[in-house]
Protein backbone atom coordinates (compact mmCIF):
# COMPACT_ATOMS: atom_id res chain seq x y z
CA UNK A 1 0.00 0.00 0.00
CA UNK A 2 1.79 3.21 -0.99
CA UNK A 3 0.64 6.63 0.18
CA UNK A 4 -0.57 8.87 3.34
CA UNK A 5 -3.71 9.30 4.42
CA UNK A 6 -4.86 11.66 6.96
CA UNK A 7 -8.40 10.09 8.92
CA UNK A 8 -10.10 12.33 11.07
CA UNK A 9 -12.85 11.08 13.17
CA UNK A 10 -14.92 13.77 15.13
CA UNK A 11 -16.89 13.15 18.28
CA UNK A 12 -18.90 15.07 21.08
CA UNK A 13 -15.82 16.09 22.82
CA UNK A 14 -12.69 15.60 21.55
CA UNK A 15 -11.49 14.61 17.86
CA UNK A 16 -9.30 11.56 17.00
CA UNK A 17 -6.78 11.61 13.99
CA UNK A 18 -4.37 8.93 12.28
CA UNK A 19 -1.66 9.40 9.94
CA UNK A 20 -0.46 6.31 7.98
CA UNK A 21 2.36 5.96 5.39
CA UNK A 22 2.76 3.21 3.07
CA UNK A 23 -0.05 1.19 4.82
CA UNK A 24 1.88 1.73 8.54
CA UNK A 25 0.40 3.16 11.40
CA UNK A 26 2.99 6.44 12.74
CA UNK A 27 0.96 7.69 15.23
CA UNK A 28 -2.89 8.27 16.15
CA UNK A 29 -3.88 10.78 18.67
CA UNK A 30 -6.99 11.48 20.47
CA UNK A 31 -7.56 15.91 20.60
CA UNK A 32 -9.76 16.65 23.64
CA UNK A 33 -11.24 20.04 23.52
CA UNK A 34 -11.70 20.99 27.10
CA UNK A 35 -15.52 21.82 28.49
CA UNK A 36 -14.78 25.60 28.51
CA UNK A 37 -13.51 25.98 24.58
CA UNK A 38 -17.13 23.63 23.79
CA UNK A 39 -19.16 25.97 26.11
CA UNK A 40 -17.71 29.05 23.78
CA UNK A 41 -20.03 27.55 21.09
CA UNK A 42 -23.88 27.62 20.71
CA UNK A 43 -23.86 24.62 18.89
CA UNK A 44 -21.61 21.34 17.92
CA UNK A 45 -21.70 22.75 14.28
CA UNK A 46 -20.22 26.00 14.96
CA UNK A 47 -16.72 24.06 16.29
CA UNK A 48 -15.54 23.47 12.81
CA UNK A 49 -12.81 26.20 12.59
CA UNK A 50 -11.39 25.31 16.80
CA UNK A 51 -11.33 21.46 15.37
CA UNK A 52 -9.13 22.32 12.28
CA UNK A 53 -6.96 24.21 13.39
CA UNK A 54 -6.62 21.41 16.69
CA UNK A 55 -5.70 19.33 13.99
CA UNK A 56 -3.21 21.19 11.69
CA UNK A 57 -1.49 22.92 14.83
CA UNK A 58 -0.85 19.15 15.96
CA UNK A 59 0.42 17.95 12.53
CA UNK A 60 3.13 20.79 12.96
CA UNK A 61 4.27 19.52 15.88
CA UNK A 62 4.47 16.22 14.87
CA UNK A 63 6.43 17.58 11.67
CA UNK A 64 4.03 16.20 9.38
CA UNK A 65 3.76 18.54 6.41
CA UNK A 66 0.74 19.63 4.48
CA UNK A 67 1.81 18.45 1.00
CA UNK A 68 2.91 15.67 2.18
CA UNK A 69 -0.89 13.97 2.97
CA UNK A 70 -1.77 11.96 -0.69
CA UNK A 71 -5.29 11.69 0.77
CA UNK A 72 -7.91 13.05 3.65
CA UNK A 73 -10.52 10.13 4.91
CA UNK A 74 -13.22 11.27 7.10
CA UNK A 75 -15.80 9.80 9.35
CA UNK A 76 -18.86 9.98 7.54
CA UNK A 77 -21.66 12.49 9.00
CA UNK A 78 -26.00 11.69 9.16
CA UNK A 79 -26.40 12.32 5.18
CA UNK A 80 -29.38 11.09 3.54
CA UNK A 81 -29.38 7.41 3.36
CA UNK A 82 -26.95 6.16 0.91
CA UNK A 83 -25.32 2.83 -0.77
CA UNK A 84 -21.99 1.89 1.08
CA UNK A 85 -18.86 2.83 -0.22
CA UNK A 86 -16.59 5.78 -0.80
CA UNK A 87 -17.84 9.18 -1.26
CA UNK A 88 -16.00 12.73 -1.83
CA UNK A 89 -16.98 15.47 -0.18
CA UNK A 90 -18.67 17.72 -2.16
CA UNK A 91 -20.66 21.07 -2.06
CA UNK A 92 -23.95 19.12 -2.36
CA UNK A 93 -22.06 17.54 0.68
CA UNK A 94 -21.22 19.79 2.50
CA UNK A 95 -24.46 21.62 2.56
CA UNK A 96 -26.27 18.25 3.54
CA UNK A 97 -23.64 17.91 6.56
CA UNK A 98 -23.68 21.71 7.72
CA UNK A 99 -28.15 22.09 7.36
CA UNK A 100 -27.40 18.52 9.62
CA UNK A 101 -30.94 17.16 7.77
CA UNK A 102 -30.68 13.84 9.65
CA UNK A 103 -29.69 15.22 12.79
CA UNK A 104 -27.18 17.45 14.58
CA UNK A 105 -24.12 14.97 15.70
CA UNK A 106 -20.41 15.96 16.24
CA UNK A 107 -19.95 13.22 13.44
CA UNK A 108 -21.26 15.50 10.68
CA UNK A 109 -18.11 17.91 11.38
CA UNK A 110 -15.50 15.08 10.04
CA UNK A 111 -16.00 15.47 6.18
CA UNK A 112 -15.96 19.30 6.69
CA UNK A 113 -13.35 19.92 8.43
CA UNK A 114 -11.65 16.82 6.26
CA UNK A 115 -12.53 19.15 3.16
CA UNK A 116 -11.05 22.30 4.18
CA UNK A 117 -7.49 20.82 5.45
CA UNK A 118 -7.62 19.41 1.87
CA UNK A 119 -8.03 22.86 0.46
CA UNK A 120 -4.92 24.00 2.68
CA UNK A 121 -3.37 20.24 1.47
CA UNK A 122 -3.50 21.49 -2.13
CA UNK A 123 -1.86 24.87 -1.65
CA UNK A 124 0.74 23.94 0.12
CA UNK A 125 1.47 21.46 -2.92
CA UNK A 126 0.77 24.17 -5.63
CA UNK A 127 3.92 26.26 -3.81
CA UNK A 128 5.65 23.32 -3.22
CA UNK A 129 5.52 22.35 -6.96
CA UNK A 130 3.48 18.89 -6.21
CA UNK A 131 0.56 18.75 -9.33
CA UNK A 132 -1.61 15.75 -7.76
CA UNK A 133 -4.10 16.47 -5.70
CA UNK A 134 -4.92 15.61 -2.42
CA UNK A 135 -9.01 15.43 -1.51
CA UNK A 136 -11.29 14.98 0.79
CA UNK A 137 -13.77 11.28 1.20
CA UNK A 138 -16.09 10.09 3.54
CA UNK A 139 -16.40 6.03 4.06
CA UNK A 140 -19.51 3.87 4.86
CA UNK A 141 -21.81 6.30 6.15
CA UNK A 142 -23.91 4.99 8.86
CA UNK A 143 -27.32 5.39 7.34
CA UNK A 144 -25.52 3.19 4.62
CA UNK A 145 -29.04 2.05 3.49
CA UNK A 146 -28.90 -1.35 1.16
CA UNK A 147 -31.73 -3.55 3.01
CA UNK A 148 -33.38 -6.21 1.50
CA UNK A 149 -37.25 -4.63 0.36
CA UNK A 150 -38.84 -7.35 2.77
CA UNK A 151 -36.37 -6.25 5.89
CA UNK A 152 -37.68 -2.59 5.73
CA UNK A 153 -41.30 -4.15 6.26
CA UNK A 154 -42.66 -2.88 10.16
CA UNK A 155 -45.74 -4.11 11.48
CA UNK A 156 -47.44 -0.95 10.75
CA UNK A 157 -47.11 1.06 7.75
CA UNK A 158 -45.95 4.08 9.27
CA UNK A 159 -43.24 2.41 10.71
CA UNK A 160 -41.16 0.77 8.40
CA UNK A 161 -37.80 -0.20 9.47
CA UNK A 162 -34.83 1.83 9.15
CA UNK A 163 -31.02 1.27 8.94
CA UNK A 164 -28.54 3.05 10.57
CA UNK A 165 -25.99 1.17 12.02
CA UNK A 166 -21.32 0.99 12.15
CA UNK A 167 -20.89 0.39 8.37
CA UNK A 168 -17.67 1.59 8.83
CA UNK A 169 -16.15 -0.83 11.27
CA UNK A 170 -18.39 -3.40 10.31
CA UNK A 171 -16.93 -3.43 6.67
CA UNK A 172 -13.61 -3.26 7.65
CA UNK A 173 -14.00 -6.24 9.54
CA UNK A 174 -15.45 -8.23 6.98
CA UNK A 175 -12.38 -7.28 4.67
CA UNK A 176 -10.03 -7.94 7.42
CA UNK A 177 -11.71 -11.23 8.01
CA UNK A 178 -11.72 -12.25 4.35
CA UNK A 179 -7.40 -11.43 4.40
CA UNK A 180 -6.83 -13.43 7.37
CA UNK A 181 -8.76 -16.46 5.94
CA UNK A 182 -7.09 -16.22 2.25
CA UNK A 183 -10.46 -15.03 0.90
CA UNK A 184 -9.64 -13.35 -2.08
CA UNK A 185 -12.88 -11.09 -2.62
CA UNK A 186 -14.30 -10.15 0.34
CA UNK A 187 -17.79 -9.33 -1.84
CA UNK A 188 -18.29 -13.11 -2.19
CA UNK A 189 -18.78 -14.06 1.65
CA UNK A 190 -21.91 -13.69 3.67
CA UNK A 191 -20.96 -12.39 7.22
CA UNK A 192 -22.70 -11.35 10.43
CA UNK A 193 -21.13 -8.40 12.25
CA UNK A 194 -22.26 -7.38 15.51
CA UNK A 195 -20.45 -4.00 16.81
CA UNK A 196 -21.07 -3.53 20.56
CA UNK A 197 -20.06 -0.39 21.80
CA UNK A 198 -22.31 2.53 23.47
CA UNK A 199 -24.65 1.72 21.31
CA UNK A 200 -25.19 -2.29 19.10
CA UNK A 201 -25.38 -2.94 15.32
CA UNK A 202 -26.22 -6.12 14.00
CA UNK A 203 -25.36 -6.34 10.49
CA UNK A 204 -25.67 -8.89 7.61
CA UNK A 205 -23.22 -8.99 4.57
CA UNK A 206 -23.92 -10.48 1.48
CA UNK A 207 -22.51 -9.07 -2.27
CA UNK A 208 -20.28 -6.46 -0.80
CA UNK A 209 -23.55 -5.00 0.79
CA UNK A 210 -25.04 -4.57 4.25
CA UNK A 211 -28.63 -6.10 3.34
CA UNK A 212 -30.32 -6.14 6.44
CA UNK A 213 -29.53 -4.53 10.19
CA UNK A 214 -31.39 -2.62 13.04
CA UNK A 215 -31.52 0.88 13.04
CA UNK A 216 -28.56 1.44 16.48
CA UNK A 217 -29.72 5.13 16.79
CA UNK A 218 -33.41 4.62 16.72
CA UNK A 219 -34.63 2.13 19.34
CA UNK A 220 -34.10 -1.04 17.50
CA UNK A 221 -31.74 -3.86 18.13
CA UNK A 222 -30.05 -5.71 20.39
CA UNK A 223 -29.37 -4.39 23.89
CA UNK A 224 -26.52 -2.18 24.97
CA UNK A 225 -24.24 -0.41 27.72
CA UNK A 226 -26.59 2.71 26.69
CA UNK A 227 -29.35 1.85 24.44
CA UNK A 228 -32.43 -0.23 25.96
CA UNK A 229 -33.07 -2.43 22.21
CA UNK A 230 -36.26 -3.36 20.96
CA UNK A 231 -38.87 -2.77 24.10
CA UNK A 232 -42.50 -3.90 24.52
CA UNK A 233 -44.61 -1.85 22.66
CA UNK A 234 -47.71 -1.14 25.63
CA UNK A 235 -45.11 -0.78 28.47
CA UNK A 236 -43.75 1.94 26.16
CA UNK A 237 -47.14 3.79 25.33
CA UNK A 238 -47.73 3.19 29.08
CA UNK A 239 -43.95 5.13 29.82
CA UNK A 240 -45.01 7.94 27.24
CA UNK A 241 -48.68 9.14 28.56
CA UNK A 242 -47.94 8.27 31.85
CA UNK A 243 -46.87 12.33 32.54
CA UNK A 244 -43.87 11.93 34.12
CA UNK A 245 -41.09 12.11 31.02
CA UNK A 246 -40.99 14.59 28.29
CA UNK A 247 -40.90 13.37 24.73
CA UNK A 248 -37.52 14.13 24.55
CA UNK A 249 -36.73 12.11 28.09
CA UNK A 250 -38.22 8.95 26.96
CA UNK A 251 -36.05 8.93 23.91
CA UNK A 252 -33.47 9.58 26.20
CA UNK A 253 -34.68 6.82 28.02
CA UNK A 254 -34.40 4.70 25.01
CA UNK A 255 -31.07 5.53 23.44
CA UNK A 256 -28.38 7.37 26.03
CA UNK A 257 -29.49 6.22 28.99
CA UNK A 258 -30.94 2.60 28.39
CA UNK A 259 -29.14 -0.46 28.53
CA UNK A 260 -26.08 -0.93 31.45
CA UNK A 261 -26.65 2.63 31.98
CA UNK A 262 -30.22 2.45 32.96
CA UNK A 263 -29.54 -0.93 35.49
CA UNK A 264 -26.49 0.13 36.99
CA UNK A 265 -25.69 3.87 35.91
CA UNK A 266 -22.49 3.11 34.09
CA UNK A 267 -21.88 2.02 30.23
CA UNK A 268 -18.63 -0.04 31.47
CA UNK A 269 -19.47 -3.37 30.99
CA UNK A 270 -16.04 -3.91 33.36
CA UNK A 271 -17.47 -2.22 36.50
CA UNK A 272 -20.54 -4.51 35.83
CA UNK A 273 -18.06 -8.05 35.23
CA UNK A 274 -16.30 -6.87 38.85
CA UNK A 275 -19.76 -6.91 40.10
CA UNK A 276 -20.79 -9.87 38.92
CA UNK A 277 -17.32 -11.31 39.77
CA UNK A 278 -18.27 -10.43 43.52
CA UNK A 279 -21.41 -12.33 43.68
CA UNK A 280 -23.83 -9.60 42.50
CA UNK A 281 -26.15 -11.77 40.77
CA UNK A 282 -28.51 -8.60 39.01
CA UNK A 283 -24.88 -7.70 37.55
CA UNK A 284 -24.69 -11.39 36.39
CA UNK A 285 -27.84 -12.10 35.35
CA UNK A 286 -27.31 -8.84 33.14
CA UNK A 287 -24.62 -10.05 31.05
CA UNK A 288 -26.33 -13.33 30.52
CA UNK A 289 -29.10 -11.17 29.39
CA UNK A 290 -27.16 -8.86 27.16
CA UNK A 291 -25.47 -11.46 25.45
CA UNK A 292 -28.82 -13.63 24.92
CA UNK A 293 -29.66 -10.32 23.52
CA UNK A 294 -27.32 -9.92 21.15
CA UNK A 295 -27.02 -13.55 20.15
CA UNK A 296 -30.77 -13.32 18.95
CA UNK A 297 -30.72 -10.61 17.18
CA UNK A 298 -27.25 -12.45 15.22
CA UNK A 299 -29.93 -15.45 14.93
CA UNK A 300 -32.13 -13.75 13.47
CA UNK A 301 -30.54 -12.02 10.32
CA UNK A 302 -29.14 -15.59 9.74
CA UNK A 303 -32.69 -16.34 8.81
CA UNK A 304 -32.43 -13.75 5.32
CA UNK A 305 -30.43 -16.03 4.02
CA UNK A 306 -31.86 -19.56 5.42
CA UNK A 307 -28.97 -20.04 7.51
CA UNK A 308 -26.18 -19.97 5.17
CA UNK A 309 -23.68 -18.02 6.40
CA UNK A 310 -19.82 -18.22 6.23
CA UNK A 311 -18.94 -16.35 9.39
CA UNK A 312 -19.95 -14.48 12.80
CA UNK A 313 -17.69 -11.41 13.72
CA UNK A 314 -18.20 -10.33 17.13
CA UNK A 315 -16.23 -6.45 16.84
CA UNK A 316 -16.60 -3.38 19.07
CA UNK A 317 -15.64 -2.00 22.29
CA UNK A 318 -17.45 -4.44 23.95
CA UNK A 319 -15.74 -7.28 22.14
CA UNK A 320 -12.76 -7.03 24.55
CA UNK A 321 -14.73 -8.55 27.14
CA UNK A 322 -13.51 -12.32 26.72
CA UNK A 323 -15.64 -14.44 28.79
CA UNK A 324 -18.77 -11.90 26.96
CA UNK A 325 -17.62 -12.71 23.46
CA UNK A 326 -17.45 -16.87 24.84
CA UNK A 327 -20.99 -16.53 26.14
CA UNK A 328 -22.22 -15.04 22.48
CA UNK A 329 -20.14 -17.69 20.70
CA UNK A 330 -21.72 -20.85 22.85
CA UNK A 331 -24.78 -19.31 21.55
CA UNK A 332 -24.64 -18.89 17.76
CA UNK A 333 -21.18 -20.80 16.34
CA UNK A 334 -24.28 -23.41 15.44
CA UNK A 335 -24.69 -20.87 12.38
CA UNK A 336 -21.14 -19.95 11.48
CA UNK A 337 -17.68 -20.18 12.90
CA UNK A 338 -17.16 -16.81 15.03
CA UNK A 339 -14.79 -14.66 15.08
CA UNK A 340 -13.43 -12.33 17.46
CA UNK A 341 -11.87 -8.82 16.59
CA UNK A 342 -12.27 -6.04 19.39
CA UNK A 343 -12.10 -2.41 19.23
CA UNK A 344 -14.24 0.32 17.01
CA UNK A 345 -11.54 0.44 14.68
CA UNK A 346 -12.55 3.31 13.31
CA UNK A 347 -9.34 5.38 12.13
CA UNK A 348 -7.90 2.15 10.66
CA UNK A 349 -11.11 1.84 8.95
CA UNK A 350 -10.41 4.87 7.44
CA UNK A 351 -7.06 4.30 6.41
CA UNK A 352 -8.15 0.93 5.11
CA UNK A 353 -10.69 2.68 2.73
CA UNK A 354 -8.15 5.73 1.37
CA UNK A 355 -5.78 3.41 0.71
CA UNK A 356 -8.15 0.90 -1.72
CA UNK A 357 -9.29 4.82 -2.76
CA UNK A 358 -5.28 5.03 -3.93
CA UNK A 359 -4.76 2.07 -5.45
CA UNK A 360 -7.50 1.92 -7.65
CA UNK A 361 -9.55 -1.45 -6.49
CA UNK A 362 -12.40 1.38 -4.76
CA UNK A 363 -14.14 3.17 -7.25
CA UNK A 364 -15.29 7.11 -5.67
CA UNK A 365 -19.19 7.51 -5.41
CA UNK A 366 -20.97 11.16 -6.02
CA UNK A 367 -23.41 12.07 -3.58
CA UNK A 368 -26.46 12.97 -4.85
CA UNK A 369 -28.40 14.16 -2.24
CA UNK A 370 -32.13 13.84 -1.45
CA UNK A 371 -32.36 12.78 -4.88
CA UNK A 372 -31.22 9.10 -3.50
CA UNK A 373 -27.92 6.96 -4.24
Amino acid sequence: MKGRVLAINTGSTSTKIGFFADGETLFEQNLVHSVSDLAKYDSVMDQDLMRRDSITEFLFEKGVKLEDIDIVMARAGLITPVETGVYEVTETMRKALIEARNGVHACNLSGLIADDIAVEVNEARRAAGISTVCRAYIADPPMADEMLPEAKVGGLPEFSRRALCHALNSRAMVRRYAADHGVADFRSLAVIVAHMGGGSSVTLHKDGKIIDTNDAHGGDGPISAERAGSVPGFPLVEMCFSGKYTKDEVKKRLVGKGGAVAWFGTNDFREIAARADAGDRVAANFIEGYCLSVAKYIAALSTDLCGRIDAIILTGGVANNRAMMEKITRRVKFIAPVSVYPGENELESLADNGYRVLSGEFKVKTYAGSSGH
